[in-house]
């Protein structure tokens, strides 16, 4: 854990006059977006002769992103990504609207990054491609189904730990 010494600034009449206030709070060590400011443009304090750097470039820093994305599919693209693939293949089907959607979206970018090269994983859409979630009777969403070969081998239904999502991968693996 690092420590940082946060100033927060607030301006009075005029942007160069600016009064601080300090205060310490611990944060983990952050190695993402970074401002890297600009030397030739910076602002003087006034009344406390300090030298304020304005302006810059974000600079990303990022080393732990994740490198695989769950690509999503449509009704269009199912059967050259799902049925024709030689690799297993875990499909979400979710909606926008649904609360446990959103929560086991993170679980499946982490299985998608943890299983890259032996697993594709992707999210179908039932709003938009309503065709293939009818095809394959989803009723109830998150629904998580394993195919293998082309063919349907396991349905998880639900927000359910991630455990419970290795346990069916590697049964297929």
């Amino acid at each position: 854990m690092a420590t940082v010494q946060l100033e927060s600034f607030s301006l009075i009449r005029s942007p160069i006059v600016a009064s601080s206030r300090r205060s310490t709070a611990t944060f983990p060590p952050y190695t993402g977006l970074k401002l890297r400011p600009v030397s030739a443009t910076r602002l003087r304090s006034q009344s406390t002769g300090r030298v304020f750097p304005r302006g810059g470039t974000v600079v990303c820093e990022a080393r732990d992103t994740t490198a695989v994305e769950v690509a999503s599919i449509t009704d269009g693209n199912w059967q050259s990504l799902v049925i024709e693939s030689e690799t297993p293949v875990l499909v979400e089907f979710w909606a926008p609207w649904c609360g446990p959607c959103r929560m086991i979206h993170p679980i499946i970018d982490e299985l998608a990054k943890e299983y890259a090269g032996k697993l594709k994983c992707y999210k179908l859409n039932t709003d938009e491609s309503p065709s293939v979630a009818t095809r394959y009777g989803i009723r109830s969403i998150p629904t998580v189904i394993f195919f293998k070969n082309g063919e349907k081998k396991d349905t998880v239904i639900g927000a359910v730990p991630k455990a419970t999502l290795t346990t069916n991968i590697e049964k297929f693996l």
